[in-house]
């Protein structure tokens, strides 16, 4: 995984949810962060749009389950 592509999504993972950026690991997800709900995944997406400059495919929202799963996603889209 890209460290300084994951250093950034939680970042912005930690910045939404109101978390420290050290609690923020590859496998957190909604299981483990309490504000990440539905409506919290849609700016979560929005957020991460805004960030990297992509477009996410309404699939591709739904596969944004964790933040080593996004990173990956991020990987697959080019994003630096």
């Amino acid at each position: 995984m890209n460290a300084s592509l994951f250093a950034r999504v939680q970042q912005v993972i930690a910045d939404l949810f109101g978390v420290a950026a050290s609690d923020v690991l590859p496998s957190s997800s909604q299981d483990t962060i309490e504000k990440w709900d539905s409506l919290q995944h849609l700016n979560l997406v929005l957020a991460l749009e805004d960030e990297f400059a992509v477009q996410f495919t309404p699939e591709e929202m739904a596969e944004l389950l964790s933040a080593e799963l996004i990173v990956m996603l991020l990987e697959e889209k080019g994003a630096a």
